[in-house]
């Protein structure tokens, strides 16, 4: 969060954090090709990171190669980033959980992603020390990133 609690985050503090994280929970997962999760999910595999899909409906199952789980509690592998894609009510309980985590396996980073803004939830990952963006997608923000880099 920037100060003034505005959700201005400048791109290098934006590109700063997805080059610093690698393991990404995506909260909302969807199977459905149409659905935003999964384009998101699909996009950020193929620049390079790996990417947990958590959706209680389709636990157990496979998405896109990588197993489903019902929470961020049963993921069994390390994560850098929380990203949710849930509705902004569901974010402050997402974000507990990922702060009930035993300290070594809590994110660096809680992202909720676009329209998804709960300043309750920012705030208590960010008095943890987890940095927090809303509304913002993180393949929009590596999009832009490509693009002005082919401009160079």
């Amino acid at each position: 969060m920037t100060k003034n609690n505005t959700l201005e985050y400048t791109n290098e503090t934006l590109y700063d954090i997805l080059d610093n994280v690698k393991t990404i929970a995506l909260v909302g997962a969807s199977p459905k090709p149409e659905r935003s999760s999964y384009e998101v999910m699909e996009f950020l595999q193929q620049h390079g990171y790996r990417i947990i899909p958590v959706n209680p409906v389709i636990a157990g199952q496979t998405l896109l190669g990588e197993t489903v789980y019902a929470s961020l509690n049963d993921i069994p592998d390390a994560f850098d980033m929380v990203e949710i894609f849930r509705n902004s009510e569901a974010a402050g309980e997402i974000t507990k959980e990922a702060l009930s985590l035993e300290p070594e396996r809590q994110p660096k980073v809680i992202w909720m992603q676009l329209e998804v803004i709960n300043q309750e939830a920012a705030t208590l990952a960010e008095s943890k020390g987890i940095k927090v963006i809303m509304d913002r997608c993180p393949k929009q923000v590596t999009e832009k990133r490509l693009v002005a880099e082919t401009k160079e």
